[in-house]
């Protein structure tokens, strides 16, 4: 894919480099020549440029990239790249980075934005995976709220300890992607058998995750 990032700082060089090593060729646009450093990601191609205007968006030919990724330290920025790749350039994938947590409610499609990013968000969701067992804990959030990933790791009593993942009675719209059990990450089939300490991963919309928790953990999903 060809990636556009507006913002080269921390974020959006870690990003590029991440982008870059899974074989997609990434465009960074920075608009403070301080920032502009092609020796810290030299696969990447730099452009000085203001991305929150039209004129500087139309000559990096951002209508041809397939994913354009809002990644400044400015939210207010972030907000402005995601309305014009979206409305102005039809970029089919708009991901932004939402640096404070009180602005996280206007990341929404009507900004353009198809994915928001949300560091305070993501790191307490990560400080709940690490410490959460026996119950259901939301990871990340897709297509504005419409599907997430959630984590739950089972408890030696789980209903479904032991048994194979075709055993589960998965609710609609919802369906089992990983299992992470020790350093191992497995791609579940419906003969593996679950263990406790299992950490399962689903994709699920926000209706059935109560359902998923219910099934997954019985009588301990309907205590929470």
């Amino acid at each position: 894919m060809r990636i556009a990032i507006a913002g080269a700082g921390n974020v959006g060089r870690s990003i590029a480099s991440e982008l870059i090593g899974n074989g997609h060729q990434v465009m960074l646009i920075e608009r403070q020549p301080r920032q502009l450093r092609p020796e810290r990601v030299p696969q990447a191609e730099w452009v000085l440029a203001d991305a929150c205007e039209v004129s500087s968006l139309e000559e990096a030919d951002v209508a041809g990239c397939d994913v354009v990724v809002a990644a400044t330290g400015d939210d207010k920025a972030n907000l402005v790249v995601s309305l014009l790749a979206k409305t102005e350039f039809a970029v089919n994938r708009v991901v932004a980075r939402v640096n404070r947590a009180e602005n996280e409610w206007l990341f929404t499609e009507q900004w353009g934005v198809d994915v928001a990013v949300s560091k305070p968000r993501l790191m307490a969701a990560l400080v709940e995976e690490a410490v959460t067992v026996g119950d259901l804990v939301r990871l990340m959030t897709f297509r504005q709220g419409e599907a997430n990933l959630v984590e739950i790791t089972l408890p030696a009593n789980a209903p479904y300890v032991g048994q194979p993942v075709r055993s589960i009675p998965m609710p609609r719209d919802a369906a089992l992607v990983a299992v992470l059990r020790g350093k191992r990450v497995l791609v579940p089939t419906p003969d593996d058998p679950l263990e406790a300490g299992d950490e399962l991963i689903f994709v699920c919309t926000t209706e059935v995750e109560d359902a998923v928790r219910a099934v997954v953990l019985g009588k301990l999903g309907e205590l929470g």
